[in-house]
Parts: structure tokens; C-alpha cells; sequence
């Protein structure tokens, strides 16, 4: 689950009540919103929150790295709260459910020396497509 309430009172940001909304929206595991969908769910609990506080909100977020930006097949970026837990993507290529995903393994170690072109690798990002079972039904 998500911590990024803590983390970012951890962090001394400001919370005012707009951004708690969001940052509250954004709470749970497997959370992969896209902007306008926090800003409908934010709506439902703060009324007059504005959408471009919410761009605001979600880009500070961002840039502080708190919530990772996800793209896929160039559908809307969603937003996910769990930056700070290691895990890949599973997207449902028919509907674009996203699930967060713990592969075993070591991703990094599976790349072989000669497919590195002598790049010092610090990252690696896996998305695994499929079609999630109501998809599949």
C-alpha cells in the first residue's frame, strides 16, 4: 500500500487541503490513475478543487518523486504512488488496467554483458502486456 500521505509529511510539504485530496486519491496499491481521474475522485471530496491544481499538484508530486509518471501505448500517463517500493508493470493491452507487479529474479543481472554496449545500467523498467481476465472472457 501506499504511504505517500506519511512520506510527504515526512518531508515538511505543505498540505494544504487541496493537495491532501490528492495525495489522499492517490493512497492504495495498484493505484495507476490518469490526471482527470483524480481530479473527478478529488471532486468527489473536495468540490471546488480546480483541475489545473490538480496538474499542479500531480507535477510537484512528480518532480519531488514521490508518484512515477506511466505511459503506455501512448494512452493517457497515469500516476503511481508506490515510488519508493521496486516493482514492474502489467497492462491489460485491450483496456489499459495497470497492476503493479514484483517479478523474482534480478532484472539487471538478466541483461548479458554484451547487450549492455558498456552502458553503467542504474535502472530497468519491465511492463508485461497481456489481457486481464475480463478482457480475456
Amino acid at each position: 500500500m501506499s504511504d505517500l500521505l506519511e512520506r510527504l509529511r515526512g518531508r515538511g510539504w505543505r498540505l494544504t487541503a487541496q493537495r491532501r485530496v490528492v495525495a489522499e486519491v492517490l493512497n492504495g496499491d495498484h493505484v495507476h490513475y490518469t490526471a482527470d481521474e483524480v481530479h473527478a475522485l478529488a471532486t468527489e471530496r473536495l468540490p471546488e478543487i480546480s483541475r489545473a491544481t490538480v496538474y499542479n499538484t500531480l507535477g510537484e508530486l512528480v518532480t519531488l518523486g514521490e508518484v512515477i509518471e506511466v505511459s503506455t501505448d501512448g494512452r493517457a500517463k497515469r500516476y503511481d504512488p508506490n515510488a519508493h517500493h521496486a516493482h514492474q508493470h502489467l497492462v491489460c493491452a485491450r483496456c489499459g488496467t495497470i497492476r503493479d507487479v514484483h517479478p523474482s529474479g534480478d532484472l539487471l543481472a538478466d541483461l548479458p554483458a554484451q547487450e549492455r554496449y558498456g552502458f553503467a545500467i542504474s535502472a530497468v523498467e519491465v511492463t508485461y502486456r497481456g489481457l486481464c481476465p475480463d478482457c480475456a472472457a
